[in-house]
């Protein structure tokens, strides 16, 4: 598909015949968009933006200046093959965040709908991130990472690669993320650790007093309880089956890397 008529294009832009441009689309100046290139309807990319081949936005999504989406992996392994990135609907990504596509031939990273990715980040290779997430300032995700919906990385998070973050999880700033956290809690220390429910997070989605005194109590047994890893979970499965309980669950059996338990 062609440049739709209604976008308007910088004059100083520059866009690949191939790239498709779908209707209200806005392009600043100084933009550069390769082939292979498709921007759903009512995308925003301030001055200075680069989006680079085999990379999809879906509608409505801002990116800030100086941002660069679908560059080649940082990994040694990568061999130029064809690989994607595919980012949804409604995101904001601010000023200098890079984004890469995927190592692997026909891999991709994924970006759902929703998240705000603030300034000066990079999100790697092969990556997985859900929708409704915040990703602060200067905030690194290793290739292969998962952050599931809602969760929330502060400042300077640093999460090494093939680790998950669970939903409505908080992390908060300078942690580095060696293992996985579940779904949630909030987490501190350069060292993650669990500090408690992330209160603040589970409210605004609408918790209940009910729905958070059950995830406490997941918590405590979970975390303060002294049980092994495998008694914890039955005892959470068996005394306070609930949607989130379960989805605590199987996250924490799932988990390759570990959780996060000092």
């Amino acid at each position: 598909m062609p440049i739709d008529p209604s976008a308007a294009i910088a004059p100083t832009a520059r866009v690949h015949p191939d790239a498709s441009i779908g209707p209200g689309v806005r392009v600043g100046e100084f933009c550069v968009i390769e082939s292979d290139v498709r921007i759903g309807v009512g995308c925003r990319l301030e001055p200075y933006v680069y989006i680079k081949r085999w990379t999809t936005l879906g509608e409505h999504n801002e990116i800030s200046a100086g941002t660069v989406l679908g560059t080649d992996p940082l990994d040694k392994n990568f061999s130029g093959a064809r690989s994607y990135l595919k980012i949804g609907n409604g995101n904001k990504i601010r000023e200098h965040f890079t984004i890469s596509r995927g190592t692997g031939p026909e891999s991709a990273t994924e970006i759902g709908d929703g998240n705000f990715i603030m300034t000066s980040g990079h999100i790697a290779h092969n990556c997985k991130v859900g929708n409704r997430t915040v990703i602060a300032s200067c905030v690194l995700l290793g290739g292969y990472v998962e952050i599931e919906d809602q969760a929330f990385l502060s400042g300077g998070v640093l999460v090494h690669q093939f680790s998950k973050i669970g939903r409505l999880a908080m992390v908060s700033g300078n942690t580095r993320v060696n293992l996985d956290a579940p779904p949630f809690f909030t987490y501190s220390g350069f060292e993650i650790a669990p500090k408690g429910l992330n209160l603040v997070g589970l409210k605004r989605a609408g918790y209940g007093a009910p729905d958070v005194g059950i995830l406490k109590r997941a918590y405590r047994i979970l975390y303060r309880s002294n049980l092994k890893l495998e008694e914890a979970l039955v005892r959470i499965e068996t005394e306070i089956p609930t949607p989130e309980t379960r989805h605590l669950v199987a996250f924490v059996k799932r988990s390759q890397r570990g959780i996060c338990r000092c």
